[in-house]
């Protein structure tokens, strides 16, 4: 796994407003964090939990909703994660396949990925 950092931006549905985030790029990361704060100042609200495991096997569970992502230009509606108190934002393989960009890690950026059919 490879990770490093990058700024996307979040935004609501119909893409009215976005905000800038600082966020870790992990190649073992499924689903986007974004910090509460900045997605209730969006006016997201959370609109399902489901259960995740931290590294170290802890189960919690955390709210969820829809937001817009816009990374490198591209945008798309994505799952997001209401961050807790200190979590770090970070960039998730859904959000990432939602632009169609994938991870290099050695040269710590995004490529672009040609969707697979098969």
């Amino acid at each position: 796994m490879g990770t490093f950092n990058l700024t996307i931006q979040i935004g609501n549905l119909n893409g009215e407003h976005f905000e800038d985030v600082d966020v870790m790029v992990d190649t073992g990361a499924i689903t986007t964090v974004v910090p509460r704060p900045v997605l209730e100042g969006l006016g997201i609200q959370p609109i399902k939990r489901e259960t995740f495991e931290y590294a170290g096997g802890e189960l919690v569970q955390l709210d969820m909703a829809e937001a817009r992502a816009r990374v490198e230009g591209r945008d798309t509606i994505t799952w997001v994660i209401f961050g807790e108190a200190g979590a770090s934002p970070l960039l998730g393989a859904y959000t990432l396949e939602g632009v169609f960009l994938g991870v290099d890690p050695y040269n710590q950026r995004l490529i672009p990925v040609t969707g697979a059919l098969k």
